[in-house]
């Protein structure tokens, strides 16, 4: 949550470069001679998916988050039956809190559709942590 919050509280210039840097380098790794290309070519193909790039950085955030929740909800010792629900509302309920959270960063905004990528990043990771959990305790 504290990675999170540090992420949402860079300004909305620091989190475009964050994401144009991220889009050069998946340029460089994926489109063949992305190297030849001149820079204004370069910066062009980083635009074009610096919005994918930043909704797919949502859901694996809040997806890991999912993740962590479930893994510390669970408690083998007392024998408590571990749910995916009570980890996903927590996760859901942070991405609500994030969002509003922006309202207060400079060019940041509050969005309704970043919520909604979050909760659903949380619930694939709380679903995931559920049956790594399980398949853990079958195993042992």
């Amino acid at each position: 949550m504290a990675v999170i919050f540090t992420f949402s509280a860079r300004s909305a210039d620091l989190s475009t470069q964050d994401s144009m840097s991220i889009g050069i380098l998946f340029g460089r790794l994926i489109v063949p001679s992305f190297a030849d290309l001149n820079s204004q070519m370069q910066i062009s193909f980083a635009d074009k998916i610096d919005h994918p790039i930043r909704k797919m950085a949502h859901a694996t955030e809040y997806a890991i988050l999912g993740f962590l929740l479930v893994g510390s909800y669970a408690d083998a010792d007392k024998k408590r039956k571990m749910t995916v629900w009570i980890p996903a509302v927590i996760g859901s309920l942070y991405a609500v809190s994030d969002e509003l959270h922006q309202l207060f960063v400079p060019g940041r905004s509050c969005e309704i559709r970043d919520m909604l990528i979050d909760s659903c990043g949380v619930v694939a990771g709380t679903l995931m942590g559920y049956f790594i959990f399980v398949y853990w305790k079958i195993v042992k």
